[in-house]
């Protein structure tokens, strides 16, 4: 099976990633008909998106492990049906609390398909040009289910409604599912981590009480720093740790992971004061302000197979500083325009960041530790998603957009600075040969 179809099993993975992706983002458009029809303010529709994307990072690697020790296509069907089952109560959500909940579910659902999805595509796929190739497609993918998200979410919401936005999964995960069965071989980690339950538990109050103190009020702060605290304590006495803090030790990896959080800051402040301003200020259709984003989507769909390339031939620096110029100078244009080609560079510095962040979170590090780099990598960019959409809720609920692009463009020029820490062109090299 994982022989003679091996780009099945990865068109099978990438239609779930398409739809974690998707559900991150496609709600933005929808926002302001959800708050008119649910009765919700700025702080409340923040939750929406939020809810989702807390869920979803705090659970990355959890899920993860669990998959290596009990299989990861039976993980992947759970997330599957979890997915579906919060679809399903998002579109009959009769109030916020309600809708909010489901969107809960959906994360803990999407956390059991992005992490295991790629398990399943690299168990599949064991050449190493081909993993590659995979690897570059699967990258595409991710992109442009972030980017696409807005200008589905339009449609849909302009069309039948917001609650389609939800329906619409449905038959797509039924589809999966009965593909899944068939096709999609079972794999498990020879040596599988164990699960760290309470280290699982500290981050979710550490990043769902740092998010509630940008939304609800900054007494969540205490909450956040207490948590932090404990929770670099007692992952420093464990063996197998949820989060290896010693990866911390490396500048580049902590380069990566600041990378990440601030690139997807910049994106999700982006799509959420876009899609509040141009609906509630310029008074656009649902539809209008998503083709509005669609350059996003151009940007972000096909930079990251160029900047993968990049990144093999002469490493992760320059492709990073691209990243970061694109979105500062697409920051400082929507301040001055804001027309398509902003956009177009927003999308472009997402499409150009994955690559690079990915590259120097794991490099120069033996499997078992590059896998537990990697799922940080993931997990940080969910967490910028959702600090993104906090910081956003302020900016959009004064009415005017200049101070979002101001932390864009800032956002874009702190990574390009911070792109010289993740090492020289001439390393990159060596270590990406020694991992050949």
């Amino acid at each position: 099976m994982e022989r003679t179809r091996p780009w099945l099993v990865l068109a099978i993975c990438c239609t779930s990633i398409f739809l974690v992706g998707m559900d991150t983002t496609v709600v933005n458009i929808a926002l302001p008909s959800i708050g008119h029809d649910l009765g919700l303010a700025t702080s409340g529709l923040q939750w929406v998106v939020d809810a989702y994307t807390l869920v979803l990072a705090s659970l990355l690697i959890t899920s993860g492990a669990l998959a290596d020790k009990v299989g990861r296509r039976r993980v992947f069907r759970i997330g599957l049906v979890l997915f579906a089952i919060g679809s399903a109560a998002c579109a009959l959500a009769p109030a916020a609390g309600a809708l909010v909940a489901a969107r809960m579910v959906q994360g803990a659902g999407g956390s059991m398909l992005s992490p295991v999805a790629l398990a399943i595509v690299i168990s599949a796929i064991t050449d190493p040009r081909r993993r590659a190739q995979a690897i570059g497609v699967w990258a595409s993918v991710f992109g442009l289910s972030m980017a696409a998200g807005p200008v589905a979410g339009g449609l849909l919401t302009g069309g039948p409604g917001w609650r389609m936005v939800f329906w619409v999964n449905l038959p797509i995960i039924a589809a999966v599912l009965v593909l899944t069965v068939f096709f999609v071989p079972e794999s498990r980690s020879p040596s599988p981590r164990g699960l760290d339950l309470f280290g699982q538990l500290l981050l979710i109050v550490m990043v769902g009480s740092a998010v509630a103190a940008l939304i609800e009020h900054r007494v969540f702060g205490i909450v956040t720093a207490g948590s932090l605290v404990a929770l670099v304590l007692f992952e420093r006495r464990r063996a197998q740790p949820l989060v290896d803090l010693s990866l911390f030790r490396r500048p580049a990896f902590v380069a990566a992971i600041g990378s990440a959080v601030l690139v997807f800051v910049a994106f999700s402040v982006t799509l959420l004061v876009s899609s509040l301003y141009l609906q509630q200020e310029k008074g656009l259709s649902p539809i209008e302000a998503g083709l509005a984003t669609l350059p996003m989507a151009v940007g972000a769909t096909i930079c990251p197979t160029i900047s993968g390339f990049v990144t093999g031939r002469i490493g992760p620096r320059l492709p990073l500083q691209i990243a970061g110029l694109c979105t500062a100078a697409g920051g400082i244009l929507m301040i001055v325009s804001g027309n398509w080609f902003a956009y177009l560079l927003l999308g472009a510095g997402l499409g150009l960041a994955n690559a690079p962040i990915t590259n120097t979170a794991v490099s120069g590090l033996p499997p078992a530790r590059s896998a537990m780099a990697g799922g940080l990598a993931s997990t940080a960019r969910q967490i910028g998603t959702a600090l993104g959409i906090a910081l956003a809720g302020g900016i959009a609920g004064r009415g005017d957009p200049v101070a979002g692009w101001v932390l864009v463009a800032g956002c874009g020029v702190v990574v390009a600075g911070v792109a010289g820490v993740v090492g020289s062109s001439g390393r990159a090299r060596r270590e990406i040969a020694a991992r050949a």
